[in-house]
């Protein structure tokens, strides 16, 4: 890329792999370049070009290097333009209810402890904020959010789980997660259950409902709620509400 943003760092990654590092740290704005030069390296439509993976600071192109050569890749890439990350008005915003506490959230009590909180507060600082899905990795649909109040920053489990429920909402340092529909293990703190799928092979059009860069809130629920919901999601419903940002 050219302009004045230090040059990319290009890492071969075997031979059908390109890793684009682009910073060294974990923040919103890094992220959104990241996004950003995703978008325009799909843009491209470049015959051979496979995926193109955004991480917090970096990205992974995937290729056949038959039809599209490394070198040629490595000349197209530092050719770019630099990136215009989206504006907030670009980006999308998704409203996911979250059942808080008790058998959805079983660490949701112990966080509260840690920090001399009420539970109701955590939940109000937790569903307060507004989240940027930094990446989407580990399990199919994991979302990692950035944006977790300063408050509610929890070091992990010194005893990981090998398995916690699908749709888990959790905490891990400073940040927070929604979880695959899977079983997977973790060393998160888990305070809360979504009904929403985020991973869905049976939605042929939208498989993976969250992408790098969305924004999301969370919308605390009653059990009642979260049953129905989790009815209607395994019907096909997606049961989160998307928006524009304001």
């Amino acid at each position: 890329m050219t302009g004045d943003a230090p040059a990319p760092r290009l890492l071969d990654a075997g031979d059908g792999g390109l890793v684009i590092e682009l910073g060294e740290t974990i923040d919103d704005r890094l992220n959104a370049t990241v996004v950003a030069l995703a978008a325009a390296i799909e843009a491209l439509a470049l015959p051979g070009l496979h995926e193109v993976v955004p991480t917090y600071r970096s990205l992974l192109v995937l290729f056949d290097p038959l039809v599209l050569p490394a070198a040629r890749l490595r000349a197209i890439v530092a050719a770019l333009p630099p990136p215009r990350p989206a504006s907030d008005a670009e980006r999308r915003l998704w409203r996911v209810p979250v059942c808080y506490g008790g058998a959805c959230g079983i660490d949701l009590d112990d966080v509260a402890a840690r920090h001399g909180l009420a539970t109701d507060e955590v939940v109000r600082l937790h569903a307060g904020a507004t989240y940027r899905v930094h990446m989407i990795g580990f399990a199919p649909g994991f979302a990692y959010l950035g944006g977790l109040p300063t408050a509610l920053h929890t070091s992990r489990r010194t005893d990981p789980r090998p398995k916690t429920p699908a749709r888990s909402v959790s905490i891990g340092g400073r940040q927070t997660a929604v979880s695959s529909p899977l079983e997977v293990p973790s060393g998160w703190h888990l305070i809360g259950r979504t009904p929403v799928r985020s991973y869905d092979p049976h939605r042929t059009s939208q498989p993976f409902l969250f992408s790098a860069g969305d924004a999301i809130r969370f919308e605390p629920i009653d059990g009642a709620t979260y049953e129905r919901l989790c009815r209607a999601a395994e019907a096909g419903e997606i049961v989160a509400e998307r928006e524009m940002m304001p």
